[in-house]
């Protein structure tokens, strides 16, 4: 019994690890707080190891992505009841599809973005990951200027554009 317990913590603990920083970075672009997101990814965590030791769920493919998909899920009705469109009596978190929403993998995602060059590999981080804007882009690229940046920032998306239709490639194609 305490060996299981054991592996019970540790599934858990690795869950959240894996899964948190995911869900609190939705809750966060949604106008949550890092308590919000806290409270509803541990109901979520709760709600999916009940679901688990009851044989309520078949094994997701993905853990993170299913418990991500309760948490957006467990999100959405909070919102809701913070509008005053929902009440306590109509939540019912026990009410979770089974099929959570598939989410692109990186490492997929990775791989035709490396299809556009390193130079819009570099381009398309500093524009979506670092934030930069196309003044800084220019700059940093050595172009003319932020219309210049825009127009070749515009390029390498559709370099990666055309790769995922020569390739005939749908969303489910980017999840694991």
């Amino acid at each position: 019994m305490e060996a299981n317990t054991i592996n019970h913590e540790a599934w858990l603990t690795r869950l959240y690890l894996d899964a948190f920083p995911a869900a609190s970075r939705y809750i966060s672009k949604q106008g949550g707080s890092l308590d919000e997101a806290k409270d509803l990814f541990q109901d979520a965590l709760v709600i999916y190891y009940e679901k688990t030791i009851a044989g309520n769920t078949n094994a997701p493919r993905n853990e993170k992505a299913y418990l991500l998909g309760i948490t957006k899920h467990l999100w959405y009705h909070y919102r809701q009841k913070q509008q005053g469109l929902l009440s306590d009596d109509v939540l019912n978190y026990t009410d979770i599809p089974n099929d959570a929403p598939l989410i692109p993998s990186a490492k997929r995602l990775l791989r035709y973005l490396e299809a556009a060059g390193q130079r819009c590999m570099d381009m398309l981080q500093a524009f979506y990951y670092d934030k930069q804007n196309m003044r800084e882009i220019a700059e940093r690229f050595g172009l003319s200027g932020e219309r210049s940046a825009t127009v070749q920032k515009h390029k390498c998306l559709e370099k990666v554009r055309d790769k995922v239709k020569e390739k005939s490639l749908v969303y489910e194609d980017f999840c694991e």
